[in-house]
């Protein structure tokens, strides 16, 4: 059953690794979670699973990186009571109330209160101090019309920005900076790649919840956070918008392995690269990467035949409870998935199925 829910890709040096020898989870240096939205309800299977069995970090730190859903996943990871605090945070990313009457504004006070629903205050210092998993948060620090919370001004900004990104994604940063928060004694090591452009800002006690609720920040969905303590001031916004799925090469080491569970087998690089398809990342960027995304045939099995997304607020605006039933039945049916993987990793099957990318 497991080979028809589950499908894996692995880049040139990842996949020559599996063939050779199988997959361990001991070669995984880096865990990445994209900028998904809802989309990322069908990982949360494959991370309980993970967490529940202790099955990353036990021979060295992993490092947890992600921008928007993906750091808010990870932020959870860190914690005292992880599993406790993932589905904390499952329960109230999937129940929050969303109205026709919402605005930018109304809609980050909900995500603080969905950041206090699994993060607790007294539990930062333990999670900064983690032995096991390193969290790096992505973040986009707006620059001019993008900065303003002003709708016109701001979408005149983000049309700009898309028209530019057209010729090269290299004038993003006209309208946006890439500002990386991160826990541990170093930086991840993706920061210091030639190919990486912005800042990076360790994680205090004093950042945490508003670097996670930053990196979440919808453009013109959610208002921006302001002048986050330690870090350049300005407004912050998601940082899908520069870093919407996988665009860095992530691995410490040249053997080392980049785990990556997707919603869908297309990786768009960036938040306003979503209608080039041609564009992707570099070949050199996935590399080390091992990406495991549900099959169509699974998909097609979900509440409404598809993966649960953000257009799903405004389809049952006016019928929130469905809307939840539907998202609780789509982690339910993904609570498997996990399992599926670690199936496949222990019986040798998973050689047979990797395909290249």
């Amino acid at each position: 059953m497991f080979m028809s829910r589950l499908r894996v890709k692995a880049g040139k040096k990842a996949y020559g690794i599996i063939k050779d020898g199988g997959f361990s989870f001991d070669l995984v240096s880096a865990y990445f979670g994209a900028a998904v939205g809802p989309r990322w309800l069908v990982a949360s299977g494959f991370d309980q699973t993970l967490l529940s069995e202790k099955l990353l970090g036990s021979k060295k730190p992993v490092q947890l990186t992600g921008s928007s859903a993906g750091a808010w996943r990870f932020a959870a990871w860190l914690q005292p009571q992880a599993l406790e605090s993932y589905r904390n945070f499952l329960d109230a990313y999937v129940t929050v109330d969303f109205t026709r009457n919402d605005t930018p504004a109304t809609i980050l006070k909900k995500f603080s209160h969905i950041i206090n629903a699994y993060i607790e205050d007294d539990a930062l210092s333990f999670a900064l101090a983690n032995k096991r998993y390193r969290l790096s948060v992505i973040t986009a620090r707006a620059k001019g019309p993008v900065a303003s919370e002003n709708g016109f001004l701001q979408k005149t900004g983000l049309a700009a920005g898309y028209i530019m990104n057209l010729f090269s994604r290299s004038n993003l940063y006209r309208f946006a900076e890439r500002v990386v928060f991160f826990s541990g004694s170093k930086p991840p090591p993706f920061c210091f790649r030639p190919q990486f452009r912005g800042r990076y800002v360790r994680l205090s006690e004093a950042n945490f919840k508003f670097a996670v609720m930053a990196s979440g920040a919808i453009p013109l969905v959610v208002a921006g956070v302001k002048n986050i303590f330690g870090a350049p001031r300005g407004v912050y916004r998601d940082g899908g918008l520069i870093d919407y799925h996988l665009s860095h090469q992530f691995a410490e080491n040249e053997n080392d392995l980049v785990l990556f569970f997707h919603h869908e087998e297309r990786i768009i690089p960036g938040w306003l690269d979503k209608k080039l398809k041609k564009r992707r990342p570099a070949d050199e960027t996935l590399e080390n990467t091992v990406m495991i995304f549900p099959s169509q045939k699974f998909i097609d099995k979900l509440p409404d035949g598809k993966v649960p997304d953000r257009d799903d607020f405004m389809r049952y605006v006016d019928r929130g409870p469905q809307r939840i039933a539907n998202w609780k039945k789509a982690v339910d049916l993904c609570a498997g998935l996990g399992e599926d993987f670690c199936a496949l990793v222990q019986g040798g099957r998973i050689k047979d199925i990797v395909e290249k990318m």
